[in-house]
């Protein structure tokens, strides 16, 4: 699972788009016996999930939500529901990213492959636990018809948000992704995976991955996995004064709060997508998503980091 997810992650934005991403979700799905459903563009209109579809407005490919369900062996137990970030190429958009930044973002869609790869393992594994993957894929690129600064987009859970930047689009289709897993399942947590923010490389660089949450034991479930299998966290602070931050003037929200704590204000935009009672964790995978030199856990490339994590979480779920 992990070799798969390396080699899909890698794979440049010529050949991998929402659509063909799919593509390779429902052949991943047929081998492991998972259960697929996809959400092109126009469902994801009919369902009112505003958020993704701006940002994916821009390209010739639409977005498209890909979910896929494990039974488990506990029939009728609550799911844990993986919710990934599959951005197949960012340009940033009208925010456009430097030259120099620009090159790799064919990783943006980590998170999303991740999820995968974790649905693959699971199955592979036969863990007790059901579980659901909902991968948010989407193209951010510059068009006529790309969304812009200043835009107000409603989300599918409801809630406005006005666009600061149109580089920080992962949040947006993640916020859809994360009302879809609530509105659709009762989850027993929720956890997200990320190439979410520069502000976590800064702060973690590419030894650890930021864990954001609103649950404890969640959080050292988590980082208690990714010391063992080698994939390590580091918990970031969720205080209030970071989500009204992320309020908006003219909507509910916004979607970029500045630089200060830029890799919490990630994490507190996500936290208003999420109900109180709902055990929730964000992994930011930016700084670890992909490597630039061999190492003895990963070759130079996609890492895969994540999957063995929640692989390890998940076996050990009670």
């Amino acid at each position: 699972a992990v070799k798969m997810a390396r080699d899909l992650s890698h794979e440049p934005a010529n050949i991998i788009n929402p659509l063909t991403l799919s593509e390779r979700a429902q052949q991943v799905a047929q081998q492991a016996g998972l259960k697929l459903q996809i959400l092109d563009d126009q469902q994801l209109a009919e369902m009112g999930a505003g958020a993704i579809l701006a940002v994916g407005q821009g390209s010739q490919t639409g977005p498209c939500m890909i979910i896929l369900e494990y039974a488990g062996q506990e029939p009728g137990a609550s799911p844990v529901v993986l919710v990934g970030k599959a951005i197949t190429f960012d340009t940033g958009g009208y925010s456009i990213k430097s030259t120099e930044g620009i090159v790799g973002m064919k990783y943006d869609k980590c998170g999303g492959v991740d999820v995968l790869a974790a649905l693959q393992a699971a199955a592979a594994l036969k863990l007790k636990t059901p579980l659901v993957g909902i991968i948010a894929a989407a193209e951010n690129m510059i068009s006529a018809e790309a969304y812009r600064p200043d835009d107000i987009i409603t989300t599918l859970n409801g809630k406005t948000v006005e666009i600061i930047s149109t580089d920080a689009e992962g949040r947006l289709v993640l916020a859809d992704a994360l009302a879809y897993a609530q509105k659709e399942y009762q989850p027993r947590a929720v956890i997200d995976l990320a190439t979410l923010t520069g502000g976590v490389v800064t702060a973690l660089g590419k030894v650890r991955a930021g864990l954001l949450s609103n649950n404890d034991e969640l959080s050292a479930a988590l980082f208690a996995a990714g010391e063992k299998t080698g994939e390590r966290l580091w918990r970031l602070p969720l205080d209030e004064e970071y989500s009204q931050k992320m309020k908006g003037d003219d909507a509910d929200l916004k979607n970029s709060g500045g630089r200060e704590g830029h890799c919490i204000l990630g994490g507190a935009f996500l936290k208003a997508f999420v109900a109180d009672d709902i055990p929730w964790a964000h992994l930011d995978i930016a700084g670890v998503a992909d490597t630039d030199k061999d190492l003895p856990y990963s070759p130079k490339g996609a890492t895969g980091f994540g999957i063995r994590l929640l692989i390890e979480y998940l076996e050990n779920l009670k």
